[in-house]
């Protein structure tokens, strides 16, 4: 897989301080600033250590899962000023690391991302990676058997690259209506070498997939309510404040897809959709459909699975 790699942009660097001088000097540095500035998370990353370490090895090109290895390797006066800068720039403009150093990972895959698309952060990786989809007895689908799939509102495409490899014989249709968005995406579907099997449609929801059906529907759309809007951290005004409100209850959009879903799936066919905490609005909205909740590792409830003999 060739890696995307933008080199950030030049900026005035801050002289270190004389005792910092290995990886793992810079992560505790920047984990302790982080946390002393009470810098908000959450965007790729689950807390300060999380994100110093995202910074500290992006800076010098390492995969996150090799910082243990070179945590004691001693840095250049070039790396060491460059690293600094980044933990300044990330004090005073309250910008996600992932911005910073245009990467971020999801299940353990890194992926391109900037300010044109969310910060990907979805549960439905780890879902689509578990029991429920391994193809076993308890299994929605079996995997061999899925041969399209629709990724609604893909941003920067990671969901439908994570469902390329869940589901290997399967064609994705990955949708967004971000112009912008869709552009990031390009980029991590050519980076992980998938252009044969995703096909990137810029559209607002269904609208250009008349005719279409799939085996699965894949949706994270945008689903934070008026009141969650208000009451954004900084570091989350940097998204795309599109990719994120989701109308006064939080549902606007969700409405459209659960209305409009049974259109566009097989007999045999299931929808997986990320509402946040808006599971009371959404069982509110449609009190007679079975709706199945999910758990991951770090939430609750705030995904479901909704088979299409259900939505019919």
């Amino acid at each position: 897989m060739a890696r995307h790699v933008t080199k950030p942009a030049k900026r005035t660097r801050a002289k270190p301080p004389a005792e910092l001088q290995t990886l793992v000097d810079f992560v505790r540095y920047a984990a302790t600033q982080f946390a002393k500035a009470k810098l908000a998370f959450g965007q790729g990353t689950d807390d300060a250590i999380g994100d110093a370490v995202l910074l500290v090895c992006a800076a010098l090109d390492l995969e996150v899962e090799s910082f243990e290895a070179f945590a004691a390797a001693r840095l250049t006066g070039e790396e060491r000023s460059r690293i600094i800068g980044l933990i300044e720039t990330r004090l005073r403009t309250r910008k996600p690391v992932p911005y910073l150093v245009n990467r971020v990972y999801m299940r353990g895959v890194p992926f391109y991302v900037d300010e044109r698309t969310i910060i990907p952060r979805s549960f439905i990786g780890e879902i689509m990676q578990s029991e429920l989809f391994s193809g076993g007895e308890a299994a929605f689908v079996a995997p061999e058997n899925v041969e399209r799939v629709l990724d609604l509102c893909t941003g920067s495409g990671c969901i439908a690259i994570l469902a390329a490899s869940s589901f290997p014989n399967a064609k994705i249709d990955a949708v967004d209506i971000s112009k912008d968005a869709l552009a990031v995406a390009a980029i991590n579907v050519r980076d992980h070498d998938v252009e044969d099997r995703i096909r990137l449609i810029q559209g607002d929801l269904f609208k250009p997939l008349k005719g279409e059906r799939y085996d699965l529907i894949l949706t994270n759309p945008p689903y934070v309510d008026a009141m969650g809007m208000a009451a954004l951290p900084k570091e989350f005004r940097h998204e795309p404040s599109g990719a994120l409100d989701g109308g006064a209850d939080g549902i606007k959009i969700v409405r459209t897809i659960i209305d409009e879903a049974p259109e566009h799936l097989t007999t045999d066919g299931g929808m997986l959709c990320e509402v946040g905490r808006g599971r009371e609005v959404v069982e509110a909205a449609w009190p007679s459909l079975n709706f199945l909740w999910l758990d991951t590792l770090n939430s609750s409830s705030e995904v479901f699975w909704i088979a299409a003999n259900d939505l019919e």
